[in-house]
């Protein structure tokens, strides 16, 4: 007997009942695997999300009463496993500034009928990288990654600073796992009207502009610093080191293979994110994830083994979540998600997560032993045996970035 997968169930909620009729008729395609109610101000809304479990929220801006921000902040505080989606044709920047907190992706009116119906789908099908109620519960509610002291620091002193350049603050944003999600969060989910997917975030800081980025950073106060009590600093500290040179050695490994301008910069960022799922685990549940790497160190097992026992999921799935919540671009988000088991990913050719699978590797190896390295990472067979005749070089390369020759 076979069961019928249940339909997801879609909120939209706008105050011109043409809006909502057009919606209903632009998204009759879906009926048979969404169930969709309607909702005409923030109240009705609130009154149908007592009454039964949605997946997604979609809600316009401007309403009277009870304005898109609003509702969407008390649907964070009440409904946090929601997905939580504006959909406006008003571009106010104080209003979109408001939302940043609360919203997790922004699309703008007039909209394209598969452009919508791919980020609620996409947002449906999060729950595949993560099957974890608990841990979903606190990562919908997350409004930023904690940045190490000394970025934080430095990004403050520059935004504050009379003659602060757009060229320093991508440096420093470049470094930090945190500053860079969230950056690409804003542009990839249309927050100041882009329709297209950015992976470069050189582009993307420029793209927002100094003045956005001050306002997001000093007024709503988009980033914050970490707390050193999280984790001992020596063990965030190799965190944010290893991602940075993942990235870099990711990323210099795509240009030797003489990748296009998207693969290169998807390299770098996936590199970089990585392991953005173990900056998660030591911010919210720090107690608890030490004794992640006490058990893998005293039973010699593999670290994502550890993470499963301990948290229930890997760092892996967890920023995957995060990053798929926040509309970063698939491939990165499918990236992160399997850079631990790149095999499972369908495209056998060269691809950034190849790049970022044997960065990771190599960077490991260049400050472990093997034996910890393969308590770590185990092995890939077919990856490693698809790629035997690059490793010599791609491994010279990473000894070069980690001795810092290049």
């Amino acid at each position: 007997m076979t069961h019928r997968k249940a339909k997801k169930q879609i909120l939209f909620v706008d105050d011109e009942p043409n809006i909502l009729k057009g919606l209903k008729r632009m998204l009759r395609s879906m009926r048979k695997e969404w169930d969709m109610l309607f909702a005409e101000n923030g109240a009705q809304a609130l009154e149908m999300l007592s009454q039964r479990t949605f997946d997604v929220i979609v809600s316009d801006m401007r309403m009277p009463q009870m304005d898109g921000v609003a509702l969407l902040t008390t649907v964070k505080q009440r409904y946090p496993m929601i997905v939580r989606i504006i959909l406006s044709g008003h571009s106010d920047q104080e209003m979109i500034l408001k939302s940043v907190t609360s919203v997790h992706q922004y699309l703008s009116k007039p909209c394209d009928s598969q452009v919508l119906i791919s980020t609620v789908s996409r947002s449906c099908s999060l729950g595949d990288f993560l099957n974890h109620k608990n841990l979903r519960q606190v990562i919908s509610k997350t409004e930023s990654i904690p940045s190490p002291p000394s970025l934080y620091i430095n990004m403050m002193d520059e935004l504050r600073s009379p003659s602060a350049s757009v060229e320093r603050l991508e440096k420093i944003i470049e470094k930090d796992l945190g500053m860079t999600a969230k950056i690409l969060q804003l542009v990839n989910s249309s927050f100041f009207g882009r329709s297209w997917h950015i992976s470069d975030i050189s582009q993307a800081v420029t793209m927002l502009g100094l003045d956005t980025i001050r306002s997001l950073v000093l007024t709503v106060g988009i980033f914050s610093k970490l707390d050193a009590s999280t984790m001992t600093a020596s063990n965030m500290e190799k965190i944010y080191e290893h991602s940075i040179k993942t990235g870099t050695i990711a990323q210099k490994i795509a240009i030797h293979e003489n990748a296009d301008r998207e693969t290169v910069d998807n390299a770098f960022i996936m590199g970089l994110l990585h392991d953005l799922g173990k900056i998660i685990f030591a911010v919210n549940f720090p107690e608890t994830y030490a004794n992640v790497f006490k058990l893998s160190q005293d039973k010699k097992i593999p670290f994502i083994d550890a993470e499963l026992q301990v948290m229930g999921a890997t760092h892996a799935q967890v920023g995957a979540y995060l990053l798929g919540l926040w509309g970063l671009p698939d491939d990165i988000v499918e990236g992160v998600a399997l850079h631990h088991s790149p095999d499972k990913h369908p495209n056998k050719a060269f691809t950034p997560l190849v790049a970022v699978y044997f960065a990771n590797i190599f960077g490991n190896k260049a400050r472990s032993s093997s034996d910890e390295t393969v308590r770590a990472f185990g092995t890939v067979p077919m990856i490693q045996s698809r790629f035997h005749e690059k490793m010599p070089i791609w491994k010279q390369i990473s000894d070069q970035i980690m001795s810092n020759k290049i």
